[in-house]
């Protein structure tokens, strides 16, 4: 078996096990932290969005790191850093000491998450990446079947402090020692070819391995196919997170009651997983650019049949559409990355991208409760959304396939 398969096996298991602790059990922890402590939902959800901006700022050095030095020590440091401050978490009860931890926290995410495991999958593989990739996010996309009520459960039989303390230990259990012992720098660091095939790369007379075909970071971040793919990637993800949190109140709106309105939302999650099958099935047919269009195409139709269809049906049709694309979207982006520009400094690449979601994805929701606030609607909002997510799909046609150089 290609080694490349058991460092996908791997990255499963520890994105399952940290995207469960490190993000889905804090919707989870917070009533319970709101009883305890006396802090407000709006003064806890600030912290976890100071974490969320703190992760992609330092998505940009994650990137830099892991083309130079690999996976290998940066993953299982921010794992061991991960469980210390779970364990503070579980302690705390200064609220400025809680922001400085979710400060610390969110930079832990940025050398753990998806961004870390796709650099490292999209080194170990080429023609399978779609598959491998796919195969990572179906995975960890049962984290919030899995630790939502894990967590909820720890909490009910051992109250918060200690269910933080359990949840680190299964964060350490789970994932320190696996990324110290499986994981690789690349496949030619340990004498071995891309996807496992036949044929390994010459070393160069100086000693080094051949380096992998592809852009340099400065080449790719001053192209003009870069600055179209970021406002193709900001947009649809802006829009994403902004449907995603004010979805609830849009559908007390309309006449909805909170259960159903939940229930309806909480759909979103289990149509991602589908619409990672469907994609990832669909990239080995088609280019990584038609793969992205489709996926990015779908939100806005999504969106459209929200504000067009009433009824059941059509928030049936929307969440099984706009929960496809946004799971789709997990893969889409890692795959047209690495297909423009290659391997060569891919994480540095895919970094400042995820820096400039990341901002998109804090701007776009904050725009969007302004201008509730100043219309008292949301429909004009989503139209406004179906606008700008057809904008970004057709971002995507002026991208340029293929490793040349830049224009």
């Amino acid at each position: 078996m290609y080694y490349g398969w058991l460092v996908v096996a791997t990255l499963a298991i520890t994105e399952t096990i940290s995207w469960g602790v490190l993000y889905y059990a804090f919707a989870v922890l917070l009533q319970p932290m709101r009883r305890e402590l006396g802090w407000s939902l709006g003064q806890m959800t600030a912290a976890f969005s100071l974490a969320l901006l703190l992760n992609g700022l330092a998505a940009i050095l994650v990137g830099r790191w892991l083309d130079r030095h690999g996976p290998r020590l940066l993953m299982t440091a921010g794992s061991c850093a991960g469980v210390a401050l779970v364990l503070a978490w579980s302690q705390v009860t200064d609220l400025r000491l809680f922001f400085l931890l979710w400060g610390a926290i969110g930079i832990v995410m940025a050398t753990v998450l998806y961004e870390p495991a796709f650099a490292t999958v999209t080194v170990w593989f080429e023609r399978q990446r779609a598959r491998a990739l796919t195969a990572v996010t179906l995975v960890a996309g049962f984290a919030s079947t899995i630790f939502l009520p894990l967590t909820s459960w720890l909490v009910q039989l051992q109250g918060r402090r200690h269910a933080l303390v359990t949840l680190a230990a299964i964060l350490a259990a789970g994932t320190i020692l696996p990324h110290a012992l499986v994981l690789r720098r690349s496949p030619e660091a340990i004498g071995l070819s891309v996807d496992g095939d036949p044929g390994i790369e010459r070393p160069h007379g100086n000693g080094g391995i051949a380096r992998p075909p592809g852009l340099s970071a400065d080449q790719a971040l001053r192209s003009m196919s870069f600055r179209w793919l970021a406002i193709a990637f900001c947009l649809t993800i802006g829009v994403a997170t902004a449907v995603r949190l004010q979805l609830v109140p849009y559908l007390i709106q309309r006449g909805l009651d909170i259960g159903t309105a939940a229930a309806f939302t909480g759909g979103i999650g289990a149509m991602q997983v589908f619409g990672r099958l469907i994609l990832g099935a669909l990239s080995e047919r088609v280019s990584s650019r038609a793969a992205a269009a489709i996926a990015l195409g779908i939100q806005p139709a999504a969106i459209l049949v929200l504000v067009a269809v009433r009824g059941r049906a059509g928030l049936l049709a929307f969440v099984m559409l706009f929960g496809a694309s946004y799971g789709a979207m997990a893969l889409v982006r890692p795959a047209l990355v690495a297909g423009l520009y290659g391997r060569l400094q891919y994480a540095s690449i895919a970094g400042v991208l995820a820096f400039a979601t990341t901002v998109a994805q804090a701007a776009v929701p904050l725009a969007a409760g302004k201008a509730f606030d100043w219309l008292g609607s949301y429909d004009p909002i989503l139209w406004g959304f179906i606008v700008v997510s057809a904008i970004a799909a057709l971002a995507l046609v002026p991208l340029r396939s293929g490793t040349a150089a830049p224009r």
